[in-house]
């Protein structure tokens, strides 16, 4: 499967009322397709997994899968094994191309590869390493070896643990995606890139895909002068890795509403340093 590119992690819109509103992430993803991403992985971190009910997760699939096309569409997975499994196969029917299998609940134990197992019989997955998911070498070997198990996204950073994983899978599957998944990846990919990881999710994408775009392409001053200063930003209250994305593309012109709790909108004087931000990150790319 080719993801080549950066990867575009859509925020589901919701509207005034809090409801889904479907039409506006038609739309969302229909923008960001001008920007040619890689693939497009709905309803997923960014996407407010745990904040939708199956009946919304299923929507913001199939509108997903209808407004990208051509395009990979991956869809978030996970929890109970119940609606892990209820998701996948609705993924599945909406003809999502696979999963990103988030961490189940208590996932520490010998049952993690049954549950891997159970799912990827549904759909392609790449399993998500994070929060209580931290593999050895030797534990990446064996769910790379499940049939439909084709990649692993990192968001842990532990880059000695990462190194290791790849290259123990890589000896026997040598075709094995590997991802950085970590928030605001791109100030992290020049190590994930030694590492011979090459793929990302990139948030900023969903707002400035011109930047994303720029960085991709080879524009190592948008490190110091955009990605370096929005970190910062992020790291000023928990939940802002999705928070400010959802602002940043009201900035840009769609109204894709609030986050849902437990995240929390982003603070005015926030935005408005997010606001300066991007103009001086759109206005670096164009010079």
């Amino acid at each position: 499967m080719n993801l080549d590119g950066v990867l575009f992690f859509p925020v589901t819109p919701f509207g005034p009322d809090g409801d889904l509103a479907p039409g506006v992430l038609a739309d969302h993803v229909r923008r960001g397709l001008e920007h040619r991403p890689g693939g497009v992985f709905a309803a997923c971190g960014t996407g407010e997994f745990t904040a939708l009910s199956q009946a919304e997760h299923a929507e913001v699939v199939r509108v997903t899968v209808e407004a990208a096309g051509a395009v990979p569409v991956f869809a978030g997975a996970g929890g109970p094994i119940g609606a892990a499994l209820a998701q996948a196969r609705a993924a599945r029917e909406a003809g999502a191309d696979g999963l990103l299998l988030m961490p189940p609940y208590l996932v520490q134990g010998p049952g993690f590869p049954a549950y891997v197992r159970a799912i990827a019989a549904e759909l392609p997955v790449i399993i998500y390493q994070r929060g209580p998911i931290a593999l050895e070498p030797e534990a990446a070997v064996e769910l790379a070896a499940i049939p439909g198990v084709i990649g692993l996204k990192d968001g842990l950073g532990d880059i000695d643990r990462m190194q290791r994983i790849v290259l123990a899978v890589r000896e026997t599957h040598p075709d094995f995606l590997f991802f950085n998944g970590l928030p605001t990846a791109e100030l992290t990919q020049p190590a994930y890139r030694a590492l011979g990881v090459g793929l990302y999710s990139s948030a900023v994408f969903c707002f400035a895909p011109e930047i994303a775009n720029a960085y991709l392409n080879g524009d190592e001053r948008l490190i110091t002068e955009f990605y370096a200063p929005l970190v910062r930003l992020r790291s000023r209250v928990p939940g802002y890795a999705v928070s400010l994305v959802k602002a940043g593309v009201r900035l840009r012109g769609l109204d894709a509403g609030e986050v849902r709790p437990p995240l929390v909108p982003v603070a005015p004087e926030h935005e408005a340093e997010l606001e300066a931000l991007i103009k001086s990150g759109l206005a670096l790319v164009a010079s």
